[in-house]
C-alpha cells in the first residue's frame, strides 16, 4: 500500500496538471459518485492528509480518494493514446485542455463539501507530513500542540486501552508495529516506515508503546516523518531499505537473517520486518547503532 510519502508525491504531481485550471473532462465510475458533475469546475488545490488525496474545488466540493493496495494516479497529455481512460479499472478521470489524470484501481472515492472533509478523516490522527507536525503553534498561552504530542498522546492512549493483541505481545500494552499502523494514532504511516522506523530505534515490533514511554515514541514519530520526508526529496525507490522486503537477507548492520512477523488480527494483518538480533527483546530502550538510520 503505498504510504504518505508516494500520495504526497502523487498530489503534487496532480497538483501541477490541474491547479487553476477548469475541468473538460470528469468522469467518476464509482457507484456513489457517478452522478456528479465536475465539468467546468476549477481546481483550486491537491492536498493529502495522510494516505488520503483530496482534490478541492472552487465551488466548495472535494473529491476525496485512496490508493489502498493497488492504486494509482498517472498523468496524460489530453488527447492522446494514454488520456483514452479506456481500461475497466479506471475508476476516476481528471482532464482540462492539457492534462488528463487518470485514476485506476482506487481503494475510496466520495465527493463531500470541503467544509465537510472531516466527517471523512475524523477517525484520524495528526498528519505525519504536514507542515508544523513537530512544531507546535504559537498563540496565547501555550499555544497549540504540535502534531507529534498529539500523535503521542492518541498512541498512548490506545496503548493503555489494549489496542490489537499479538502472540507475542507478553500481556502489557499494545504492540508498537500495530500502533504506528493505526492510522488513529498517526496518519501516514505504513509497513515500510514502521519497520524501518522500529529499526533505526533498535526496538522490538512488539514492544508496548507504555514499556518505551512517551519520549521513545515521540522520537519513533519524528524518525518516521525524517524517513518520509527524505523519499519526498529523493524518490521513495532511492532509500536504502534495512528490513522492510529483506526476508531471509542478512541484516545490513550485523548480518542476521532478517525475519517477518505479523502486526493486527485477521483479516487487518500485516507483515513486519525485523531483526532477531539488532532488534530483540530488552534491548535498551531506543537504542541507536551507529551506520544504521
Amino acid at each position: 500500500m503505498p504510504e504518505g510519502d508516494v500520495v504526497l508525491l502523487t498530489a503534487r504531481r496532480l497538483d501541477a496538471a490541474l491547479r487553476g485550471r477548469p475541468l473538460d473532462r470528469a468522469d467518476l465510475r464509482w457507484p456513489t459518485a457517478f452522478e456528479v458533475d465536475l465539468v467546468g469546475r476549477t481546481v483550486r488545490e491537491v492536498a493529502t492528509y495522510g494516505k488520503h488525496l483530496l482534490t478541492r474545488f472552487d465551488d466548495g466540493r472535494t473529491l476525496r480518494t485512496h490508493l489502498r493496495m493497488d492504486g494509482t494516479w498517472r498523468i496524460a497529455r489530453t488527447g492522446t493514446p494514454q488520456a483514452r481512460a479506456r481500461d475497466p479499472r479506471v475508476r476516476a478521470v481528471l482532464g482540462n485542455t492539457t492534462w488528463t489524470c487518470v485514476g485506476t484501481d482506487l481503494g475510496m472515492l466520495d465527493v463531500v463539501r470541503t467544509r465537510d472533509e472531516r466527517t471523512l478523516l475524523g477517525d484520524l490522527g495528526p498528519d505525519l507530513l504536514a507542515d508544523g507536525f513537530d512544531v507546535a503553534a504559537p498563540g496565547h498561552g501555550t499555544g497549540r500542540s504540535a502534531g507529534v504530542d498529539v500523535a503521542t498522546e492518541r498512541i498512548l492512549a490506545a496503548d493503555a486501552a489494549g489496542g490489537f493483541r499479538h502472540e507475542h505481545d507478553p500481556g502489557e500494552g499494545a504492540p508498537l508495529a500495530e500502533l504506528l499502523l493505526s492510522q488513529r494514532g498517526v496518519a501516514g504511516i505504513g509497513t515500510i516506515y514502521a519497520a524501518e522506523t522500529l529499526f533505526a530505534h533498535r526496538l522490538w515490533p512488539w514492544a508496548s508503546a507504555r514499556a518505551v514511554g512517551p519520549g521513545v515514541v515521540r522520537d519513533l514519530l519524528l524518525t518516521a516523518r525524517r524517513l518520509e520526508l527524505a523519499a519526498v526529496a529523493t524518490g521513495p525507490q532511492a532509500q536504502e531499505r534495512y528490513v522492510h522486503g529483506r526476508e531471509g537477507r542478512p541484516c545490513r548492520v550485523c548480518g542476521t537473517t532478517v525475519q517477518v512477523g505479523v502486526a493486527n488480527r485477521p483479516p487487518y494483518e500485516r507483515p513486519v520486518f525485523w531483526c532477531p538480533v539488532c532488534q530483540a527483546p530488552g534491548q535498551p530502550t531506543g537504542a541507536r547503532s551507529s551506520g544504521a538510520p
